[in-house]
């Protein structure tokens, strides 16, 4: 029987995080639940930890969930003045596999938390598997990625996301957050609560992904084949098949750079499948986190 709820996932992350993490420049938020092999679990932007609350449930039962929300995201803790890039990011995911001596761990990276957890970890001995989902691939960025990364060269950037992400309706356009999801209804609720008030109402987040989004290196995508060449270790790919962002027939390609992968695709998801349909998320990633 599931020890942990999906209600009691959630209020995880309305409740202090059990230690912050000093990575640096700054202090990671920290949470860790269930038992059995160690996971560590890297989210993406403009999300926290809080994007794996309804994950949790099903994997608490048969590994230990180490979840952190990366400098400038969720509860962490940051100036104004601080470093947050896509790098900084990379170097902090390093810095907290050392900071909780894991020496045995397997990561699960979403979006663009898998293209930091891959360039944070190939050829680490420390690394026993990785889960990847709806994440960068080393065939380079899809069009529709592109265009909404052209949005962060627009003046005044931070005020007219802080604007957008708090109107339901206009939100669900394609081309602000509603490609994000097969059902669009999944932007309201938990989903509106921790990620896009944060951004709508607090101008010290709202800066902060700004700076991330800001940083976006496209070497970070290029090297991507190099970096999958020094990871031999179990890859579990996990895809939204509705996805716009990251497209499934790219995501099959990529199957082959590395030395051992392989794709589940989930029809009727889009880019937070793990949102969408945690179950069968869960269910492919389970037997290669835990070595089944």
């Amino acid at each position: 029987m599931t020890t942990l709820t999906e209600s009691s996932a959630a209020e995880l992350f309305r409740q202090a995080p059990d230690r912050m993490l000093d990575v640096g420049i700054a202090e990671a938020a920290y949470r860790r639940v269930g038992t059995g092999p160690d996971v560590l679990f890297v989210h993406g932007w403009p999300v926290s930890g809080a994007t794996w609350r309804r994950l949790l449930p099903l994997l608490a039962d048969h590994v230990t969930c180490h979840i952190v929300d990366l400098p400038g995201a969720g509860d962490s803790r940051f100036s104004a003045d601080a470093p947050l890039s896509v790098q900084s990011h990379i170097e902090s995911v390093r810095a907290i596999v050392d900071l909780l001596e894991l020496d045995d761990v397997a990561l699960i990276g979403h979006d663009s938390g898998g293209m930091i957890a891959r360039h944070a970890m190939a050829g680490d001995p420390r690394l026993r598997a990785m889960g990847l989902i709806n994440t960068e691939m080393p065939s380079g960025l899809d069009w529709r990625f592109r265009s909404f990364l052209a949005l962060r060269h627009v003046p005044g950037v931070a005020g007219i996301l802080g604007w957008l992400v708090g109107q339901p309706t206009l939100r669900r356009n394609g081309f602000v957050l509603g490609d994000a999801f097969a059902d669009k209804s999944l932007l309201d609720g938990e989903f509106d609560e921790f990620f896009l008030q944060p951004i709508h109402t607090d101008a010290h987040r709202r800066a902060a992904a700004i700076k991330v989004l800001k940083s976006f290196d496209e070497n970070h995508v290029n090297d991507l084949a190099e970096v999958h060449a020094r990871i031999d270790v179990p890859v579990q790919m996990v895809w939204g098949a509705e996805d716009p962002f990251f497209p499934i027939a790219k995501a099959r390609d990529m199957v082959g750079t590395f030395a051992d992968a392989n794709l589940v695709e989930l029809d009727g998801v889009g880019l937070f499948s793990h949102e969408e349909a945690p179950e069968r998320v869960a269910a492919a990633l389970l037997p290669t986190l835990t070595g089944g």
